[in-house]
């Protein structure tokens, strides 16, 4: 090598690391599909329990971004639960709260609780919150199924909503997410989104309810970022090599999961020389980082910035892409990414990244 600085390799070591690349793609490439795949042939059952007045049915269509029929029941109107398919094999529950479900549907209605992925528990920050029957309905759920979160809606209604958020929580022993919201304005909609797919990922269904969500920047922003600081752990680790054979795998999970969630395919070799073009189109930097890593410390830092940073412009490459109907190809991401790495290399923050 000239010179380690500016990362001049040889002939020779650009096609060993194009061999293990292309090894490892295979790899993640076969696993990562069998995966969404599996996730995509599941069911979601997303249970709905609050009063009539508590905004299920607003709160929903902010959430997925379209009007989802049959959530939101008049007065009167559930007697008993019934599912509603949404669609991808997304089925919603809706009730207004367990007390006016009728006798002889209980035991139905518990075992709908019990296969349930998620339960949203509604409650109006402008009403009177978390009353005696709304405790009870609470009690039955929360024997039922733990996956709860509560969802404090209206806010933009009610006063000290900090203090209900609180009184909730110990109400609740400290044991569930307590999520203050307003459907109206969507504020914390985005908070609450995330928190679902928490819970779903539990379940390895997170993948298959993104998909369906219109709105999709936001999730594809927090998969981008968790993937860099993702890549910069494996950077940081001080043994030369080591680090390409996961960093290429969690480049190729990044690329299929980006690929399902804007349902925009991604073949095995698109997806394999997109890794390549950033990792050996980045060589230089590449190479640099295994080198240093033989000096303590100092190293390590340097391999995982590099490690991290290509990642990072590497999923915005392809998001970027994707929200703008560009066709997601070597060369229309290696273009991309080269804008996306030279605006990081100035300091800036790239489209989407958080300040």
């Amino acid at each position: 090598m000239k010179s380690i600085g500016k990362g001049t390799y040889t002939e020779a070591q650009k096609n060993e690391m194009k061999r293990q690349i292309r090894h490892a793609a295979d790899d993640a490439f076969d696993k990562e599909m069998a995966e969404i795949n599996g996730q995509l042939n599941k069911e979601i059952l997303i249970a709905l329990v609050g009063d009539v007045n508590a905004g299920k049915s607003s709160t929903i269509n902010r959430i997925v971004g379209e009007e989802v029929a049959g959530v939101g029941a008049e007065p009167g109107e559930t007697t008993a639960i019934h599912p509603h398919a949404y669609k991808d094999k997304i089925f919603f529950i809706d009730t207004p709260g367990l007390n006016d479900v009728n006798k002889e549907n209980s035991a139905t209605t518990l075992d709908y609780f019990r296969k349930t992925d998620v339960v949203l528990f509604f409650l109006n920050a402008a009403g009177t919150v978390f009353s005696e029957s709304e405790q009870r309905s609470f009690r039955i759920v929360e024997k039922a199924n733990p996956n709860i979160l509560i969802v404090l809606n209206k806010i933009d209604a009610a006063d000290e909503v900090d203090r209900l958020v609180a009184r909730v929580r110990r109400e609740t022993g400290h044991n569930y997410d307590v999520i203050p919201i307003s459907s109206r304005t969507g504020e914390n909609v985005d908070t609450l989104r995330d928190a679902i797919l928490e819970l779903l990922k539990k379940n390895n269904k997170d993948i298959l309810f993104a998909r369906t969500i219109k709105e999709k920047s936001s999730i594809a922003n927090k998969w981008i970022i968790a993937a860099s600081t993702s890549a910069g752990a494996i950077g940081a680790v001080p043994l030369p090599g080591a680090d390409i054979v996961p960093l290429t795998a969690l480049q190729i999970g990044l690329l299929t999961k980006l690929a399902t969630l804007y349902e925009r395919p991604i073949s095995r070799e698109a997806a394999k020389e997109i890794v390549i073009t950033a990792i050996v189109g980045n060589l230089g930097r590449t190479i640099f980082s295994q080198i240093v890593k033989f000096f303590p410390g100092a190293g390590s830092v340097a391999a995982a910035g590099v490690a991290g940073t290509v990642t990072l412009a590497l999923g915005y490459s392809v998001k970027y892409a994707y929200e703008r109907g560009i066709d997601v190809t070597p060369d229309s991401v290696s273009k991309l990414y080269k804008t996306f790495r030279d605006r990081k290399d100035k300091g800036k923050k790239l489209p989407g990244e958080p300040e």
